[in-house]
């Protein structure tokens, strides 16, 4: 079967009479289901909440105006009815202790700052978010000299002073935003991500999915040692 916290919770279930093991069964008598945009199921059921308490920002996340609740999940539908879960789409990211964030807004008002040319929060399965932040290069030469580093040498980029700096940048940016929106640690890139370099949509869109497994090992070094 499958389901989620936020409908109460069962969508699918494999009938007795009718199982398919690959996957997670049909929907429950009042429950409605399609595929939407990048393969994502979406699903109406009769529990489904009404949002999260709170938090309009998540619900709006969750919730689109046309009252379908995004799942996050990637799936198809068979022609017997079956869902099969495919994949995650991961624009909600969930930590481990299930909370769920909606990183689009984050990323949008850190890439505000003129030092930040992109950015991507992380954090899925994780005990707190991070973020990888690409540095306006032009910038970046004038922000190394005030510390005296080298501005050519990448390991310039995770020099505490450095790393202190974004930091409190982010965290100015984010300070309107609700509790959840805390960025805890920084990782520093110069490479842009881009069309060419397979991590952007042609509609300029970050992969999520892609930049995450391209920035992996950095993304753990995130959380070796407990948040700043």
């Amino acid at each position: 079967g499958y389901g989620l916290t936020e409908t109460s919770p069962v969508i699918s279930v494999n009938p007795m009479d009718n199982i398919k093991p690959e996957s997670v069964g049909v929907p429950l008598r009042g429950v409605t289901t399609k595929i939407g945009d990048d393969d994502e199921l979406l699903v109406k059921t009769p529990g489904m909440m009404l949002g999260y308490w709170n938090n309009h920002a998540a619900t709006a996340a969750m919730i689109d105006p046309q009252g379908w609740l995004h799942t996050g999940d990637q799936a198809r539908i068979d022609e017997d009815g079956h869902i099969h879960i495919t994949g995650r789409i991961k624009d909600i990211l969930v930590l481990s202790n299930g909370e769920k964030i909606p990183p689009s807004d984050m990323e949008m008002a850190i890439a505000l700052d003129p030092l930040v040319e992109q950015a991507m929060v992380v954090g899925e399965g994780k005990p707190y978010l991070g973020a990888l932040v690409v540095l306006n290069p032009d910038l970046w030469g004038g922000l190394a000299e005030e510390f005296d580093l080298d501005s050519s040498n990448e390991e310039s980029l995770n020099d505490e002073k450095i790393q202190g700096v974004l930091l409190k940048r982010i965290r100015g940016a984010l300070k309107d935003f609700p509790g959840y929106a805390k960025i805890r640690r920084v990782a520093v890139l110069l490479e842009p991500w881009s069309i060419e370099n397979g991590l952007m949509t042609p509609t300029m869109k970050i992969k999520r999915q892609k930049v995450t497994q391209h920035h992996q090992a950095l993304i753990e070094t995130l959380y070796k040692g407990g948040p700043v």
